[in-house]
Order: structure tokens, then sequence, then C-alpha cells
């Protein structure tokens, strides 16, 4: 069985349903969202669980044979900087002692592209060097500690260590308004009917839908053998704003959006890692993903 800790949140659903896709027994932490979506119902066993009491995280194994633990769970800064290190930091390290007490085979935790920040090459792959520059994001600043916590604390411990160092990632369950994506608050405002600002037709950069990026983590963490600690999780090209507005007024009848010349194209994630060693290719070009998103949130509002 596999545990994906935070596993009704965006990434940690769609990575529930991709590893029940292929085959597997999964069980889900849930805290603060509850609601479990359409796409999981009946096909996961929900455990209601704050990550940060240790001694609850470690009675898991009372009721369930965990053997691979995605750690996805995390929360949003509030005004205390202290009190989210604090918090995210002991839901880490309780998974990481779980881990370790239950001698799990792999650990996979939630990294990101940010750590990359300051790198001037692109696209960006594992091998670069992580520039030490300020980071715009206390989650982003956590997220870069997380790799080396992650490594260290499995180093003897014979569970295998799998940072996640996961793009833009957007899709059905994110918060619509999100200041984290752009997209959904876009196809949020074409959906209400307004009309959005007007966009840059080549700006873009980094874009992984959500379903792609759930199934790239299941992929890692079923896949025989892995060769590196490391691996990045996108869609591996970029995605631009002409795209985006191609794909809605394909599926808008009527819709005309208002997208102007010029833009610039930012980094992506170089994902030939991930796919030469799971075979993942991404199923969602920007169309797809868009009609996808649009139907889900004809009955979903999230």
């Amino acid at each position: 069985m596999i545990l994906v800790t935070g596993g009704l949140g965006m990434i940690g659903a769609h990575t529930a349903r991709a590893l029940t896709d292929l085959g597997h027994d999964v069980v889900v932490t849930a805290h603060r969202r509850t609601e479990v979506p359409s796409f999981l119902e009946g096909k996961v066993t929900v455990e209601p669980l704050d990550v940060t009491d240790r001694d609850a995280f470690l009675a898991l194994a009372d009721r369930h044979d965990i053997g691979d633990i995605v750690h996805l769970a995390g929360t949003i800064p509030g005004a205390d900087p202290v009190g989210f290190f604090r918090t995210d930091t002991t839901a880490l390290l309780n998974a990481l002692d779980a881990a370790r007490a239950w001698g799990v085979r792999r650990f996979a935790v939630a990294g990101s592209l940010g750590v990359y920040i300051g790198q001037t090459v692109s696209p960006w792959h594992e091998e670069l060097a992580l520039p030490s520059v300020e980071l715009p994001h206390l989650i982003i600043a956590f997220k870069k500690a997380v790799e080396a916590l992650t490594v260290h604390a499995l180093a003897g411990s014979g569970v295998q260590p799998v940072v996640l160092r996961i793009g833009s990632v957007w899709g059905p369950l994110m918060d619509p308004e999100s200041p984290f994506n752009p997209i959904p608050p876009y196809i949020s405002a074409v959906l209400r009917g307004e009309r959005p600002s007007p966009l840059l037709a080549d700006d873009g950069g980094d874009s992984c839908y959500a379903p792609d990026a759930g199934r790239a983590i299941a992929l890692l963490m079923t896949a025989e053998k892995l060769r590196h600690s490391t691996y990045n999780v996108s869609r591996g090209r970029p995605s631009l704003n002409r795209e985006l507005a191609g794909a809605l007024e394909a599926v808008i009848p009527g819709l005309r959006l208002d997208l102007r010349p010029g833009g610039e194209t930012g980094p992506h994630l170089d994902i030939s890692r991930l796919a030469e060693e799971t075979g993942f290719e991404p199923a969602f070009d920007v169309a797809a993903a868009v009609a996808d998103y649009v139907a889900w949130r004809g009955s979903n509002s999230r």
C-alpha cells in the first residue's frame, strides 16, 4: 500500500488517482480538506490525520501495511513565517520518522521548480547548480531546505529518497482564484462571462496539468528502479498565452479574447530524466487541458 499525505489536495488527489489506475492500494491523509473528489470515491482509504502529530502518524502502521510514502501535505504561510516553517518541518520530520520506522522502499517529497531561481540556463535540468539567491516566497525557501533534510535523514536507512521538483501545476481541485498560477483565475473570469485583462501572446513558461503531474509522480513511485534521487516533474515544454486563448476560444462558442503581440517566454523544466526512467509522456497539451478543465468546472466549484 502507498501512503499519500495531503492526498485530497490538488497534486495529492491526482497522484492517488494515478496510483489506483496503476493497480495499487492507496491510503490518503486528510486534515483541513476532507471532501473526497468524485474521481477518488470508493478507490482510496481516507485517514483523518494531522501530520504534525507524530504518534498519530506512526499509528497508521497499526492499520495499514504501508510500503511507500509520497509526502505532499503542506500549508500556506500566514503572517507568522516561523509558525509556517515549524508546522511544515514538523510534518516532514514525522513523515521521515515513519519512513524509517516502517522500512518503506521509497519516500517521495514535494519540492519546487523555484529552487532553480537565479539559474540562467533554460530549460532547467537536475544537474544544474542551485544558485544562492534571495527567494521570492516562504514556500520556495522551505522546499529548497526540504531537499537536503530528506536526503540526509534517510541516509543509511535503506529508504530511497525521491525529491520531486514539481513545476507550475494547475487543474481540477486548485483554488480557482489561486495566486500561485494565473490560468485558473483567467479561466474563471471567462466562465463568469467577464472580459479578462489582455494577454501578451508569447508570455508563458512552465506549466503542467494536474493529472499529468500526478501520473508522473505515480510512475516514479512504482518504477522498478530509479537511478537518481531528484526528478523534475512537469510537462517538459513551455506553454504560451496564445495556446491558452486559442484553447478557450475553441471550447466556448463565440468567445473572442484580447490577445496582443509580444511577451517573453520564461524558463521551464527539462523532464528528460523522468521520461527516460519511467516512460512518462504528458497526456495533455494546452488544448486538451483547457477542454478538460472547462468540462470539470461545469459541475465542480474548484
